[in-house]
């Protein structure tokens, strides 16, 4: 996990600026999906209910 969020955060959203959390998640979810095609592995997404 932690080697992926390296190259995630070197690769797919180096040097971007961020104005708001939801737009940074934003941009995790598309560098993961562009991660997943380009290495041809699936990808499955949790979506946690916080309320």
């Amino acid at each position: 996990m932690e080697t992926q969020w390296h190259q995630l955060k070197c690769h797919e959203i180096a040097g971007q600026m961020f104005d708001n959390e939801y737009d940074l998640a934003m941009a995790v979810m598309n560098g993961m999906t562009a991660r997943s095609q380009a290495g041809d592995y699936a990808l499955e997404r949790f979506i946690f209910n916080c309320t």
